[in-house]
């Protein structure tokens, strides 16, 4: 029973099965040999985006600061959502590898809103040198709390953002899961809702690390280039990369691994409203946090249900904690849940 993170879940037969196959002979490295070039093109047409430049890295920390770091300069501000991941997972790696770049954070939760991003935007144009200029917006889909962005707010929070001449970035290590939710191409949520930088994640969605980061200028291109060779992030054994994300592109299997957690995900909700528990996360894609007395929580935990509660002590309506859902977990593994659930529930 874990649901902690979907990072930790298994890697798919499929990919394990390209990584085989890429593993004979020799060919070149730094992303020259064959496999990467047909991964791009791949990626190229499931976006629908002939002459986007694409670039594989490791992590998704990796993909988002080197995409914002090719959108703004050290003297500019990137606003996003004051639960971003950029924000409180990152270890200021943006600010890093923009060379100095802050974070503005734009105020209400997980989910900026046109009124609030506005307000911020607003707020840093009145100060000259004294203060940042404006650069770039950065929107996570899935959010931090598990919500998920409909295509409207995307193409609203994108047009805003060009009114001000700001490029967009898109984080989207969930971004599978979004799709999935939303029933969408990766090109509605992305270049067509006005998105100028996208990240297409991996590593949450079953694969043993790699993210594809797709700039839709390929003005942007070189400037990529440089800044991943100079972080140290361009694999020198470019084809392990691309053979997950070959992998992961063939028959879509993206969209099926998405659409296997969400269905987790979604069995879980039901599952804990039928016993009562309330959960706060209004869109979920994979993931939903939820609150229940403390006492049930670690009675759960005793019962070997692995996830984060985020509360010390309960508050009004208990502690809130967090469920993910992977790929694999299944309905086996949310019936094992919540059979933990009905047996930890006080009579």
């Amino acid at each position: 029973m874990f649901f902690a993170s979907d990072n930790s879940g298994p890697v798919p037969p499929q990919v394990l099965a390209a990584l085989s196959h890429a593993n004979t002979g020799h060919v070149m490295a730094y992303g020259a040999d064959p496999l990467t070039e047909q991964v791009t093109q791949a990626i190229r047409d499931l976006f629908e985006a002939p002459e986007a430049a694409v670039y594989l890295v490791p992590t998704g920390t990796a993909a988002n600061s080197l995409a914002l770091a090719s959108l703004v300069q050290p003297f500019d501000t990137v606003f996003c959502s004051e639960r971003a991941h950029i924000h409180e997972d990152e270890c200021n790696a943006p600010e890093f590898y923009t060379g100095g770049a802050k974070l503005t954070l734009v105020r209400g939760g997980d989910m900026m809103t046109p009124t609030t991003l506005r307000s911020a935007i607003e707020a840093e144009g009145n100060r000259g040198v004294h203060g940042p200029r404006r650069g770039a917006v950065s929107i996570t889909n899935v959010t931090e709390m598990g919500n998920t962005y409909s295509l409207d707010e995307i193409r609203t929070l994108c047009d805003l953002a060009h009114a001000y001449d700001l490029p967009v970035h898109l984080d989207g290590a969930r971004f599978a899961n979004a799709c999935a939710r939303l029933r969408c191409r990766p090109a509605d949520m992305s270049w067509k809702a006005g998105v100028d930088v996208a990240v297409f994640g991996g590593t949450k969605n079953g694969l043993m690390g790699v993210e594809a980061v797709i700039l839709f200028d390929p003005a942007r291109a070189q400037e990529f280039e440089l800044r991943r060779k100079r972080a140290g992030l361009l694999f020198s054994k470019h084809r392990y990369l691309a053979a997950q994300m070959q992998a992961y592109v063939a028959d879509d299997l993206w969209e099926t691994l998405a659409q296997q957690a969400n269905a987790s995900c979604d069995a879980l909700r039901a599952g804990l409203e039928a016993h009562g528990l309330k959960v706060v996360t209004d869109t979920h894609a994979n993931l939903l946090f939820f609150r229940a007395p403390m006492s049930l929580h670690a009675a759960l935990q005793r019962e070997g249900a692995q996830y984060h509660v985020m509360d010390a002590e309960d508050g009004a309506e208990g502690a809130l904690a967090r469920l993910v859902c992977d790929w694999s977990i299944g309905q086996k593994g949310v019936n094992a849940f919540l059979t933990a659930l009905q047996q930890s529930k006080p009579v």
